[in-house]
């Protein structure tokens, strides 16, 4: 049971590194969608849950919500927290670790160059958010974003740039109709 409460804490953790730092500069933002699928019809979603997959706690949760709320609402849509919807919609989010190397020379020794080296751990933080047409039973867009983790200590100045990340994933959101 510890060990089960230890990964938890470390998911909401690991979570919250991440969304705290999504948006420093040069985050890779990708998206794609179902051709031909009118999205003008859509006026309502509501927010469910992929089964057997774990959400940050409470608070980041409602962060995370809140602020693809704002930008769907810029973009006419509605929430439903009961009823009919015309779009179910969803995240993930997850961590993976790369590590780096960095070297560093200290001169000529008997005809060798010598040089001193260390590794260490970069997070990589992505999010996932997908929209499924509630009528048609498929997913109709997802789009996501990477980012090197750097949280900032400071609360506030993290929610901002959750709310630019989230800015800029939804910015093709939905997408353009070419003539």
């Amino acid at each position: 049971m510890k060990y089960e409460s230890l990964i938890v804490r470390s998911f909401a953790i690991a979570v919250l590194c991440l969304f705290s730092g999504l948006l420093v500069s040069g985050q890779t933002v990708k998206y794609n969608y179902l051709p031909g699928t009118d999205f003008t019809k859509f006026k309502t979603y509501k927010w469910v849950k992929v089964p057997d997959r774990e959400y940050p706690q409470t608070i980041l949760d409602k962060q995370i919500k809140d602020s693809i709320d704002s930008q769907l609402k810029e973009k006419g849509l509605g929430v439903v927290e009961e009823g009919d919807a015309d779009l179910f919609v969803t995240y993930q989010v997850s961590i993976d670790k790369q590590t780096s190397w960095s070297a560093y020379g200290t001169g000529w020794r008997v005809g060798m160059r010598s040089a001193t080296g260390r590794s260490y751990t970069i997070n990589i933080g992505t999010l996932v958010l997908d929209f499924y047409d509630v009528a048609a039973k498929q997913q109709v867009w997802t789009g996501s974003a990477t980012k090197q983790l750097d949280p900032s200590k400071d609360p506030e100045k993290n929610r901002k740039n959750l709310n630019k990340a989230m800015a800029k994933l939804l910015k093709n959101f939905p997408p353009k109709v070419k003539k």
